[in-house]
């Protein structure tokens, strides 16, 4: 198992120590049409270390069994394994270990919070779920910048129950309108859901400020997570946010584990989801009783080794420091920002130039549909992602269909945004487009 790492702990990045860390990763060594792969699409989805598969094979080579169902030495060892793993990430996001439920992505950990507010709307979980429930009069807040996943969710729960849904709207620069926030975040607000981090622009959420006005409305504040955990230091207690959800595929584990956040004396009162084996005290044939959380969201059989590589996957990248990792992303972000400024007729989505972003950036080319633009990139063995990127009403905010998106990660340098910013500038040339 590959157990040693390229750097010392906590070093600096810059591109000689990213060269390093390129080391681990056996797929960055990939030649895609004659040339190096550059993989700039890590917004969608990370690439994996050494030390995170060998995690999970070396679990199926000596450990796999089914966890919390047996006595036998390999399911104790494998029941061990899986609950150490949710320590690790609590650890990792600020939590306590009962405050983390296994998903299998993002998406469903916040589905599972809008089907069991449905449920609480519904009757289900008793009187203490009653805080839960929604009907007509209560409203539920999103913005327009919210991936599909953090806005289909609470469209439906709002059609359920009655509840009216309603957006913070975006200015011309792609960031949130925090004088209407103030307007639309009211006494009637019974939910606030929104992003820390734009899967499409790189912006950064002011969650200090949005949290305030949730909690000054008494509303419950669900916070997706999913680009900014990868990223960035985050501490889900510290920012008082109730609910919280991110996925292991885009920070270096596999796909098919998720994460859901919850506080211990919410979670504890809000009725299951998913019903079945392993989330239950007592069954009869009329009636069953639920196990305490985290357990009682976990129905069925556990994805157990892509838990246990999401652990590897938290070791690796505390090991490189959440810092050091911020910090580094940022200066590719500057560099994206400054690059794509003196590209003719390319427009930069989002934060202009100069202002907070993490190491994405989405473009709009002028004359040249997305698709195509990836197409040209991946020619030059470029990867990056092209569409709407599951944001439809953020794009139509910002007056497109789609885009083009570049996002980097630890184990890109410099030269990665060179390279994509030299083959960008191609883009209207090679169509003939000279104005």
């Amino acid at each position: 198992m590959s157990n040693k790492y390229a750097l010392p702990e906590n070093t600096p990045l810059n591109n000689e120590a990213v060269m390093k860390i390129r080391q681990d990763f056996p797929i960055l060594s990939t030649e895609v049409n004659g040339h190096s792969l550059t993989y700039l699409d890590s917004g969608a989805t990370s690439q994996n270390p050494l030390q995170v598969l060998d995690a999970e094979r070396n679990f199926y080579t000596r450990a796999n069994s089914a966890v919390h169902r047996g006595a036998h030495t390999l399911a104790v060892e494998s029941t061990d394994l899986f609950e150490e793993a949710r320590r690790t990430v609590a650890d990792f996001v600020g939590a306590a270990e009962n405050e983390i439920v296994w998903t299998a992505n993002a998406t469903e950990a916040l589905n599972l919070v809008t089907y069991s507010f449905a449920n609480a709307s519904d009757g289900l979980g008793g009187e203490a779920a009653r805080k839960f429930a929604l009907g007509e009069g209560d409203e539920i807040v999103v913005t327009e910048q919210e991936h599909h996943a953090n806005l289909i969710p609470w469209q439906q729960l709002a059609k359920k129950t009655g509840a009216t849904l309603r957006w913070i709207p975006l200015l011309e620069d792609g960031t949130l309108d925090e004088e209407e926030a103030e307007k639309v975040i009211t006494e009637r607000t019974k939910v606030l859901a929104f992003t820390h981090v734009s899967n499409v622009l790189g912006s950064i959420t002011n969650v200090d400020f949005l949290v305030s006005l949730g909690r000054k409305a008494g509303a419950f504040i669900v916070l997706d997570a999913c680009q900014s955990v990868p990223h960035m230091p985050v501490n889900f207690r510290e920012f008082d946010v109730d609910f919280a959800a991110f996925s292991g595929h885009k920070m270096l584990a596999p796909t098919g584990i998720g994460v859901l956040y919850g506080k211990e004396s919410l979670l504890k009162d809000l009725p299951p989801f998913l019903t079945g084996g392993s989330m239950i005290t007592k069954v009869t044939m009329t009636d069953a009783e639920f196990m305490d959380p985290p357990t009682r969201f976990e129905a069925g059989t556990q994805k157990v080794s892509q838990v246990v590589a999401l652990a590897e996957a938290v070791r690796y990248l505390e090991h490189i420091g959440m810092e050091n990792i911020h910090r580094w992303e940022a200066e590719l972000g500057k560099r994206l920002t400054e690059g794509i400024s003196e590209v003719a007729g390319v427009r930069l989505l989002g934060p202009a130039m100069g202002m907070e972003r993490t190491g994405m950036a989405a473009v709009h080319v002028e004359g040249v549909h997305p698709h195509d633009v990836g197409q040209i990139l991946d020619t030059e063995g470029i990867a990056v992602r092209v569409g709407h990127h599951c944001a439809q009403p953020l794009h139509r905010a910002l007056g497109v269909s789609a885009s083009t998106r570049a996002s980097g990660y630890i184990y890109n340098t410099t030269d990665d945004v060179d390279r994509f910013l030299d083959a960008l500038a191609k883009v209207r040339p090679y169509f003939g487009i000279t104005d």
